[in-house]
């Protein structure tokens, strides 16, 4: 019998030096190669906000990434909001 693994949503906001060093494309790739739905997005105050929707796997791949962060960058912090599974988000993408 073949199981079906736990689908979550994770809202992220990082703070840290997380804009102006690719930030949100190193997001969208890494979201992308692991099937993982979503957005990111610069907020005005200097910190990225990310919507993460896919396998409990596949998130929790997609935000260890996000701690580490691209060449150049300083995440310092990341608030996590688990929110129910909702299954619409888009393919990922940077929203402006």
């Amino acid at each position: 019998m073949e199981t079906v693994e736990e689908k979550i949503r994770a809202q992220l906001t990082i703070e840290g030096r997380v804009q102006g060093v690719c930030f949100r494309a190193f997001t969208r790739d890494i979201a992308r190669r692991s099937d993982v739905r979503g957005w990111v997005k610069n907020l005005p105050n200097g910190d990225v906000e990310v919507v993460l929707e896919g396998s409990k796997k596949d998130v929790g791949v997609v935000i260890a990434n996000c701690y580490k962060g691209p060449p150049g960058s300083l995440v310092t912090n990341i608030s996590i909001k688990w929110e129910r599974y909702t299954g619409q988000a888009p393919p990922f993408s940077i929203t402006y």
